[in-house]
C-alpha cells in the first residue's frame, strides 16, 4: 500500500482566518458558485488525494480550495482531548452521512427491524456461534492468519486442538469474542484489557513474556510487509500506562450534556486509540476490534454480537489502514475514520439480514422433510450440509460446537439419523465419524416427491 500524499498543511484556526485577508483566498469566499459546488463536494467530508481531483472542475487552486473547506469544516468540529499526552487532541464532525447511519443503528441494533425481532429466538444460539466464528477467523486474516475459513470452522466446530501458528489466532480470536461477551457488565479497566490481549496473543508471539504486556520499547512500528516502509510511530513507550489508564477513563466517562458523544462514535474512537496508542508490541488490531465490540454490546447494541465486521474490512484492508492515516495525516481529525467504520457496520448488518433471510428460507424448505420423518431441525440442518456438501464429516463435538447443544443431545441427533438411514458411523481411533449412507439420496428424493 502506499502512503497517502499529505494535505497542504493548515497550522490552525489563527492561520486560516489570517489567510482570509490575503486577496486570493478571500477571492475564493467570495465566488459564490464556487462555494456552493464546495459545499457540495464537502457533503462526502473527501481527504485530500480524493478532494483535490472532484475540485478540478472549479476554477481556484485546489490548495486555496482545500483551505476553503478546512474553514468551513471547523464550524461543526467537535474536540476531544483523550490525554494532557501530546498529540492527543482530536476532532470529528457528525456530517449528514454519519447523522443518517447512526439514527439507523439507534433503531436496528438492538435487536429489532423494521418493528419485528431481527433474529428468531429458537435460531439465535446458533446464529450466533457462527458469527463469533466469522468475525474471529476475519479478525484474524487482517493480522495475517493464511487458513481458508472452511478449514478453520472445521476446527472450531470440532474442538480440534490449532496445528499452525495460524489456527492458533484464529481460535485466540475466537475465545476473546466470547470472553468479550461474558464480560461486558466491566468497566473497562488494564486488567480487562490486559486479559483480553492475553487470551488474543497466548502462544502466537515471539517472545510469550509480552502475552498481556504493555510494550516497554519503541522498537514498534507499523510498516508495510512489503516495502518495509514505515507507516506510523506510536509514542514513546515511557507514556504507555499513562495512556492507556486516561483510554479507561474515557471509554467509563459519563457523557455530560454539554459533552455528549454518541455511544457507537465513542466505540469507534476506542478502536482507533488502541491503533494509534499501539498498548502492545503485536496484537494491537485484534485488541482494538475485541475492545469495539465489548463497549457497543455494553451500550446496548446487542446486535452487533451477530455482525461480523472484519469480514467486511478484509474486502479491502487497505481502506481500513488509510482510514487510521488520513486520521493521523489531517491533523488528528476522526472523521474519515468514523465514516468508514459505520459504512462497515452499515454493510455488516445488510450481510446478517441477508443471512438470516436465507437461512428463514432454507429452513421453510425443510419443513417437510422435518414433519415426514419425525427429525428435529439441527437434524435436518445436517442433512441440508449434506446435499451441499457430500464429502462432509460429521463428529459429536462438531455437532455440540454448531448448534450450541450438550454432548448427549448432539450424540442422539447423530445416532437418530444413523437409525433412519441418512448417515453411517465409522470408529477413526477414538474418534467417532459420521457420514453419508448409501441411502441418502434415495432415501430424500423419495420424501420429496411425497
Amino acid at each position: 500500500m502506499n502512503l497517502p500524499e499529505k494535505p497542504p498543511l493548515t497550522k490552525g484556526v489563527e492561520e486560516l482566518f489570517s489567510d482570509v485577508k490575503g486577496k486570493e483566498f478571500f477571492d475564493v469566499l467570495q465566488d459564490t458558485e464556487s462555494y456552493q459546488k464546495l459545499n457540495e463536494i464537502d457533503k462526502e467530508y473527501p481527504y485530500w488525494e480524493r478532494f483535490k481531483y472532484k475540485v478540478k472542475g472549479i476554477k481556484h487552486a485546489p490548495e486555496l480550495l482545500w483551505k476553503a473547506v478546512k474553514l468551513s469544516r471547523l464550524k461543526g468540529l467537535s474536540f476531544i482531548q483523550v490525554s494532557r499526552v501530546p498529540g492527543f487532541k482530536f476532532s470529528y464532525t457528525t456530517t449528514q452521512s454519519i447523522l443518517k447511519l447512526l439514527h439507523h443503528f439507534d433503531m436496528n441494533l438492538g435487536g429489532v427491524l423494521e418493528g419485528r425481532s431481527i433474529i428468531p429466538n429458537e435460531d439465535k444460539t446458533r446464529y450466533l456461534i457462527s458469527s463469533i466464528m466469522e468475525e474471529a477467523i476475519a479478525s484474524s486474516q487482517l493480522e495475517g492468519a493464511a487458513t481458508t475459513r472452511q478449514i478453520a470452522k472445521e476446527m472450531l466446530r470440532s474442538n480440534r486442538k490449532p496445528q499452525n501458528h495460524s489456527e492458533k489466532m484464529i481460535l485466540n480470536n475466537y475465545l476473546t469474542i466470547k470472553k468479550v461477551i461474558e464480560r461486558k457488565e466491566e468497566k473497562l479497566c488494564k486488567e480487562l484489557i490486559l486479559d483480553l490481549h492475553r487470551t488474543i496473543s497466548g502462544g502466537t508471539l515471539k517472545n510469550p513474556e509480552t502475552e498481556g504486556e504493555f510494550r516497554t520499547t519503541n522498537n514498534v512500528n507499523v510498516v508495510d510487509d512489503v516495502t518495509g516502509d514505515v507507516f506510523y510511530q506510536p509514542p514513546n513507550a515511557e507514556y504507555v500506562e499513562k495512556l492507556m489508564g486516561d483510554f479507561c477513563v474515557f471509554a467509563n466517562a459519563v457523557d455530560k450534556d454539554l459533552e455528549f458523544i454518541h455511544p457507537i462514535i465513542r466505540g469507534i474512537i476506542l478502536h482507533f486509540l488502541i491503533g494509534y496508542i499501539h498498548p502492545f508490541v503485536d496484537g494491537n488490531g485484534r485488541t482494538a476490534r475485541a475492545i469495539f465490540y465489548w463497549y457497543l454490546i455494553k451500550k446496548g447494541y446487542w446486535l452487533v454480537e451477530y455482525m461480523s465486521i472484519s469480514k467486511v474490512i478484509i474486502r479491502a484492508p487497505a481502506q481500513y489502514a488509510r482510514a487510521y492515516l488520513y486520521t493521523e495525516f489531517d491533523e488528528n481529525d476522526l472523521t474519515y475514520f468514523i465514516d468508514y467504520n459505520l459504512k462497515c457496520m452499515d454493510i455488516a448488518l445488510k450481510n446478517l439480514q441477508s443471512y438470516i433471510k436465507r437461512k428463514v428460507m432454507e429452513k421453510k424448505n425443510l419443513i417437510h422433510l422435518i414433519q415426514y420423518e419425525n427429525i428435529n431441525e439441527r437434524q435436518a440442518e445436517i442433512l441440508r450440509s449434506l446435499t451441499v456438501n457430500n464429502q462432509q464429516r460429521f463428529t459429536i463435538a462438531e455437532v455440540e460446537g454448531r448448534f450450541g447443544v450438550v454432548y448427549q443431545t448432539a450424540r442422539t441427533d447423530l445416532y437418530g439419523l444413523a437409525n433412519l438411514g441418512y448417515l453411517k458411523e465409522r470408529k477413526f481411533g477414538k474418534k467417532l465419524i459420521f457420514f453419508k449412507g448409501e441411502e441418502f439420496d434415495k432415501k430424500l428424493e423419495r420424501i420429496m416427491k411425497t
